[in-house]
């Protein structure tokens, strides 16, 4: 325990370095001066918790997270829909959407059900009355109240395949834009052939099969990527781009040549894995930080054996119970309450409207500044998705 207390304080003092190094080396006029907004910024707001009333990180609408620019519709709570078969997508999304009030749906062509999340939105959702109007009255939902992200697979990052794999997702989202595209993975892949047009979904999983690191392409530069990302931009087929799973030093590489930044970097977060020089370091720049597997992702490490199990650690339990709430609102709260979004996955009904509101302003507020600590000590550095554990050695040049 203390030997990772002292790894996490070597990475915020190298983290501080880093930071100062961004600083110093702009030389424009304009980056000068952005810079010292930055600088400005940070001083005025030196904790680590940063403001959260209704109108930030609330679960209906405000900041990116620690930071990140403001987007007026840019929900806290994000629906997930990893490990959900298309046969039941239909179910979670009417009830996460229409009765808990989701508004954020988060999306991947690797999850292998985009298609029928489209269906689901077209057929089920758009036109009907859904929880959340700012009357507290049932509105009929239209795809400009709802904040879709999907993600670039990595066969797709070479700059030629960028568009294309984008325009797949949204015929399958059966949309014309999205309101946020990710870099999924930064480890491109070797090119997989698209299906023919007008197919939906995908025939097999070869765009999600790394063959243990030897499907990995290391001629692919993240910065053509990010370039081919900024022209969906220009196009108006995004509104707005980020990343997924980068470290701090591949994020930092990113930025030296970003003509935009990315909104947010989502990556996992939860109290066993606080990635605390990360968060500090995308606030810092301006990024948001989007936490996915904020409880520890149960259902995912239930396949797995020795995984530990995050929401019946006896500190998160006692504290839970202390504050009236269940041990998943507490997680999520905490996360809020550190200035990140969160993405959240059930397809039961009780358990979506019971994270939904972990977001809210008065449950997040009753965690005092001891209780984030106490919470922030259960850190480990622990890691529920392991890149190593799927492209052996080859992970390690990004993921060290």
């Amino acid at each position: 325990n203390r030997q990772v207390k002292q790894l996490i304080r070597i990475e915020q003092i190298i983290t501080g370095w880093l930071i100062f190094v961004d600083m110093i080396s702009s030389t424009s006029r304009r980056q000068i001066l952005a810079i010292a907004a930055t600088y400005n910024r940070t001083v005025s707001s030196m904790s680590i918790v940063p403001d959260l009333s209704p109108t930030s990180a609330s679960c209906n609408g405000g900041d990116g997270g620690a930071g990140g620019r403001s987007h007026p519709t840019m929900p806290a709570a994000g629906f997930g829909t990893l490990m959900i078969p298309p046969n039941r997508i239909a179910d979670a999304l009417t009830s996460a959407i229409l009765f808990s009030g989701y508004k954020r749906i988060d999306c991947a062509p690797v999850y292998f059900n985009e298609h029928a999340i489209g269906d689901a939105l077209v057929q089920e959702i758009y036109g009907k009355e859904a929880a959340g109007g700012e009357d507290g009255n049932r509105q009929p939902l239209a795809r400009s109240d709802l904040f879709l992200v999907s993600k670039l697979p990595p066969p797709y990052m070479h700059p030629d395949h960028v568009e294309r794999a984008l325009r797949k997702t949204l015929a399958d989202l059966r949309t014309d834009y999205l309101d946020l595209y990710l870099i999924h993975w930064p480890a491109p892949m070797k090119f997989v052939p698209f299906p023919d047009d007008g197919y939906r979904g995908w025939p097999d999983e070869a765009i999600d099969d790394s063959a243990d690191g030897r499907n990995l392409d290391d001629l692919v530069s993240v910065h053509d990527t990010w370039a081919a990302m900024e022209r969906l931009v220009a196009s108006g087929l995004v509104r707005h781009i980020g990343v997924s799973n980068f470290p701090l030093a591949l994020l930092r590489e990113l930025l030296t040549r970003a003509q935009i930044a990315p909104l947010l970097n989502q990556v996992e977060v939860h109290p066993y894995n606080v990635q605390e020089g990360l968060v500090r370091y995308c606030r810092a720049r301006g990024v948001g930080v989007q936490a996915y597997a904020p409880l520890g992702a149960g259902g995912y490490a239930g396949t797995m054996v020795g995984e530990p199990e995050l929401l019946k650690d006896p500190v998160i339990g006692e504290l839970a119970e202390k504050k009236g709430v269940t041990a998943a609102q507490l997680v999520l709260a905490w996360a809020v309450r550190r200035g990140l979004t969160v993405v959240t996955k059930s397809e039961n009904s009780g358990r979506q409207a019971e994270n939904f509101e972990a977001c809210q302003p008065d449950l997040v507020d009753r965690l005092t500044e001891e209780d984030m600590e106490v919470i922030e000590s259960l850190d480990r550095g622990h890691r529920f998705f392991r890149p190593s554990d799927w492209w052996g050695d080859s992970a390690y040049a990004v993921f060290g």
